[in-house]
């Protein structure tokens, strides 16, 4: 079974914890605008699916690519396993190193737009 374009755009959001008002905010559409795109009830053009994957940043190679039961699967416990751990190919493991930088990387960012929204309320009402 192919999953579609706009499960794959899903899954990658979710799976970068962005919203959907967040994705449709960089896009410059409204929410429920955003929302027909992942639910198909648009035309996606491919200069939309392009921007769509740089706010992911992810390449469109890597949306329309995207397996989402070889990440998932990956994480089941095989039956018969003597080691009781997780069997993941390498390349099942490099795109999930490749996910978790990049979860490393927005949290990291929003710390340090949390540190800087400290510091300008410390300016402005002083250390208490």
């Amino acid at each position: 079974m192919t999953t579609s374009i706009k499960n794959k755009i899903k899954s990658i959001r979710e799976l970068k914890n962005y919203t959907q008002e967040y994705v449709a905010d960089q896009l410059g559409v409204t929410q429920a605008g955003y929302s027909k795109i992942e639910k198909g009830k648009t035309i996606l053009s491919f200069a939309k699916l392009v921007e769509i994957a740089r706010i992911l940043e992810v390449s469109v190679e890597d949306i329309i690519s995207f397996d989402s039961q070889r990440y998932f699967n990956s994480f089941n416990t095989v039956k018969g396993n003597n080691s009781g751990g997780i069997i993941i190919n390498s390349d099942d493991s490099a795109a999930l190193k490749h996910l978790y930088e990049d979860k490393i990387e927005l949290l990291e960012k929003l710390l340090s737009r949390t540190e800087q929204e400290l510091d300008r309320y410390k300016d402005k009402f002083g250390d208490i």
